[in-house]
């Protein structure tokens, strides 16, 4: 099992997205309210409001995602993030990895 993470920054992709996962087989994952360090820093610090220009183009808000999948699934949800996003190396775009999982309890079983 992996635990998918998807920083999403491009927020309004968040229905597309699940609504892919639905249709490749992933049926649950959480999604939390995000806001990037830089955001905060640029905003809230004022020692560092004057590095606004770092950080241009950057998101105030995004959304996190977080699912249990099977490792089958992260080579297809990983081509179906690309396909919906592009690429993920463009700034503001988002940021996912995966983390292999030892122990998972509790998920819904599979009918």
């Amino acid at each position: 099992m992996k635990l998918l993470i998807l920083i999403l920054n491009k927020v309004e992709k968040l229905e597309e997205i699940l609504e892919g996962f639905i249709e490749i087989g992933i049926s649950g994952a959480t999604i939390i309210d995000s806001i990037g360090m830089g955001h905060v820093l640029s905003e809230e610090v004022p020692i560092f409001a004057g590095l606004r220009f770092m950080f241009a183009g950057a998101r105030p808000h995004n959304k996190t995602i977080l699912s249990v999948i099977k490792d089958e699934k992260e080579a297809e949800a990983l081509a179906l993030i690309k396909k919906i996003l592009g690429d993920l190396n463009e700034p503001g775009t988002g940021i996912v990895f995966t983390i292999s999982l030892d122990r998972v309890e509790g998920l819904k079983p599979e009918i």
